[in-house]
């Protein structure tokens, strides 16, 4: 079973592109890159698809120098003539396998523009450590994460429901359905193979085995690549404690009841960060464009996947028996989910989304999300309740130079006028939570 990914039209988009550089896909494991570009292979007349984990197919590249006498031996082990180059599709999967061959691709643009290559590596950061000379310039980057909602409802063919996400405004008849369909997403998360199994068994007890060894994949992929025994000891500890601190911002010095030191922490943090497993989202103190995160502030932590954080969590039982998810792991959940809906979207850059905080004595804050918008920085906070409970959202407002704001919330799509406990007048978007990949659209619908 392959499912539709958003992703799918940029690459058709690459296809079609004059000067096409080899393209690398980037994600975690088991993300879907593989399946992905197998489904668009089907789109050229031949396809070429080499496993660099295979030492028969990594052997091309290491017994070779150069990629004209490459491309000429992949195509004789294929039977294929030269003549159908720009009609073949080259897919180089597991590519960190093979140094070589990402150092290649710069070559492959300069002397084989014609032919579409197309690389995919779950583990790349480490790989790129050992490349003399990466192709800076000369490739392209996609980034592949989890199944977002909107690929969900795709996936389990609610067409009637997509059709009605589709829409801006969304109409309010379909926000029961919407938030039903939500529920179950945020409890089981977006990897595709977990997705799979719960279409086709329909029984969330079935799932525990599959997250399992997703988890146990990373686990054992991300200590090979540590550096020492005491490096691989620390990253396995924050792999077994960090979940426990998704309602709290990161203090490394001593993380999760531990004697390491600050910088152990930190730099097995990165080994996760380069493993795309967990990210470290920053704050900012910046009210407009460009937002600079501030790495001397403690983070939040970010699971790859909200399934494999709820799992991690042992939550997904009771969460099955809540009606609202919004207290579900003391408030944190939530915003966890809507934090990797917005990172779903971003599949051109590796950015990372940001907070907003203002640290002084006696009246900090801290909002959930701000993203630049049309050259303003527009506030996201993410729970439910009446609005004059948005305290920091309200200094916000005070301190920026513009009156709009948005609430995600587990309520109906509607829209405010309201002011600051301060006076200033502001409109406020409030978003039920399955719009989290639409907000840029929604913005557009509510500002202009």
């Amino acid at each position: 079973m392959s499912f539709n990914r958003q992703v799918f039209s940029i690459l058709t988009s690459w296809k079609s592109k004059p000067e096409r550089k080899p393209l690398i896909i980037r994600g975690a494991r088991q993300v879907g890159k593989t399946t992905l570009v197998k489904q668009f292979a089907k789109t050229f007349p031949n396809a070429i698809l080499l496993n660099l984990e295979k030492t028969s197919d990594r052997s091309f590249f290491e017994d070779f120098e150069d990629v004209k006498t490459i491309v000429e031996a992949i195509l004789v082990s294929k039977n294929l003539p030269s003549s159908t180059l720009s009609n073949t599709l080259l897919f180089l999967d597991e590519i960190q396998e093979s140094p070589k061959a990402i150092q290649l691709l710069r070559y492959f643009h300069e002397e084989m523009p014609e032919m579409p290559i197309i690389a995919a590596g779950s583990l790349l950061e480490f790989a790129l450590k050992e490349v003399k000379s990466f192709p800076v310039g000369r490739v392209e980057f996609l980034y592949l994460y989890p199944m977002n909602f909107h690929e969900y409802l795709e996936a389990i063919g609610q067409k009637a429901a997509l059709q009605q996400f589709a829409q801006v405004p969304l109409k309010p008849f379909a926000h029961k359905t919407l938030m039903n369909l939500f529920h179950r997403y945020t409890i089981i998360g977006g990897m595709p193979e977990i997705i799979k199994t719960d279409l086709e068994k329909q029984n969330l007890a079935d799932l525990p085995p599959i997250y399992e060894s997703i988890w146990s994949t990373y686990k054992s992929d991300i200590e090979k690549y540590s550096s020492n025994e005491n490096e691989r000891k620390i990253t396995r500890h924050l792999m077994n404690s960090a979940h426990l601190a998704l309602d709290q911002r990161v203090k490394f010095q001593g993380f999760g009841n531990s004697n390491y030191r600050s910088r152990e922490i930190g730099e097995s943090f990165r080994i996760l960060e380069d493993a795309k497993v967990m990210r470290l989202i920053y704050p900012t103190t910046d009210l407009a464009p460009p937002l600079q995160p501030d790495l001397k502030k403690s983070p939040r932590i970010q699971y790859l996947d909200t399934g494999l954080l709820n799992y991690s969590l042992g939550i997904q039982g009771q969460m099955l028996r809540m009606e609202d998810l919004s207290q579900a792991y003391k408030g944190a959940l939530i915003p966890h989910m809507i934090t990797q809906e917005l990172i779903s979207t971003t599949h051109l850059t590796d950015h990372k989304p940001n907070f907003w905080v203002r640290e002084k004595r006696q009246s900090s804050a801290e909002v959930d999300l701000v993203i630049p918008y049309n050259g303003l920085i527009m506030p996201i906070e993410i729970k439910s309740g009446a609005t004059g409970t948005l305290r920091s959202l309200h200094q916000f407002i005070d301190a920026c130079d513009h009156a709009y704001a948005v609430r995600i919330y587990g309520g109906e799509l509607r829209i405010e006028e309201t002011t600051t406990p301060s006076g200033k007048a502001y409109k406020l978007l409030n978003l039920p939570y399955y719009l989290g990949t639409r907000i840029k659209e929604y913005l557009d619908w509510f500002i202009q």
